[in-house]
C-alpha cells in the first residue's frame, strides 16, 4: 500500500468527447480528489476535458497545478485561474515536471497526446525509473481495446505479465482510486526478458 498519495497527475484531452458522460466522469474524479485533499497536476489548459477537470476541482475547493509549454501559452489556451501554473520550454519538460510533482498518474479518455503521455509514464515504471501507480479511467469501456491489446502483447511475448499489471484500470472513479491506494510497487522492478518473466509468473494476473 502506498504511504501517501497527495498529488495526482491526470492526463486528459483538449476535446470534450462525443457525449456528456465523459465530462461527468471528469467532474466526478475532480470532485473526489478535491474532497480527499489530493492536489491535481495536469496539462494546464482551459479547453476540453483538461479545462473541465481544473474547473470542477477548483469549484470543490481543491488545488490544481498546471504545467504547460510556453508555445501553448502563446496560443491562449492556458488556464489562468489555477492554484499554480508552471510554464516550461517544451513538451518533454512538461512531462518531466508533472512526473516530479505527482505521486501517481491517471489517464482519462483522450487522443494521441493522452495515450503517449500514459504510455511513457508506464514505461518509466517498467524500467524502474519511478515506483508510482498508473491507472486508466475506463469511461464507458473507452480503453477496452487498448487493454485487450496489452493482453495480446503479453500473449505474443512482447510484454511481461508483471509489466501489464502496472496498468490499473476501472470503470468507476471510486474503484480506480481504491486500486491506486492499495497498489504496492514491485520489490525489484527492472528490465527482464519476456521469456524469463513468463516462466516465473505463469501468465497474466490482472490487478
Amino acid at each position: 500500500m502506498l504511504p501517501s498519495l497527495t498529488t495526482l497527475c491526470v492526463f486528459c484531452g483538449s476535446n470534450p468527447g462525443r457525449t456528456s458522460e465523459y465530462l461527468d466522469y471528469v467532474e466526478d474524479l475532480a470532485t473526489q480528489l478535491a474532497e480527499s485533499g489530493i492536489r491535481i497536476v495536469y496539462g494546464g489548459a482551459k479547453v476540453g476535458t483538461m479545462g473541465a477537470l481544473a474547473d470542477a476541482a477548483l469549484r470543490a475547493g481543491g488545488e490544481v497545478i498546471g504545467v504547460i509549454p510556453s508555445h501553448q501559452v502563446g496560443d491562449e489556451i492556458a488556464h489562468t485561474g489555477l492554484t499554480e501554473l508552471h510554464v516550461v520550454d517544451s513538451m518533454h519538460d512538461r512531462k518531466a515536471r508533472m512526473s516530479q510533482l505527482a505521486d501517481g498518474f491517471v489517464a482519462l479518455p483522450g487522443g494521441l497526446g493522452t495515450l503517449e503521455e500514459f504510455a511513457e509514464i508506464v514505461t518509466w515504471a517498467q524500467l524502474g525509473i519511478h515506483s508510482k501507480p498508473t491507472g486508466l479511467l475506463n469511461t464507458s469501456g473507452y480503453y477496452d481495446s487498448f487493454l485487450a491489446f496489452l493482453d495480446h502483447a503479453v500473449g505474443e511475448h512482447f510484454l511481461r505479465p508483471e509489466d501489464r499489471n502496472l496498468v490499473l484500470a476501472a470503470n468507476s472513479v471510486r474503484e480506480l482510486l481504491d486500486k491506486m491506494w492499495a497498489w504496492s510497487p514491485a520489490v525489484d522492478q527492472r528490465w527482464r526478458s519476456v521469456n524469463e518473466s513468463t516462466e516465473r509468473s505463469g501468465g497474466v494476473s490482472r490487478p
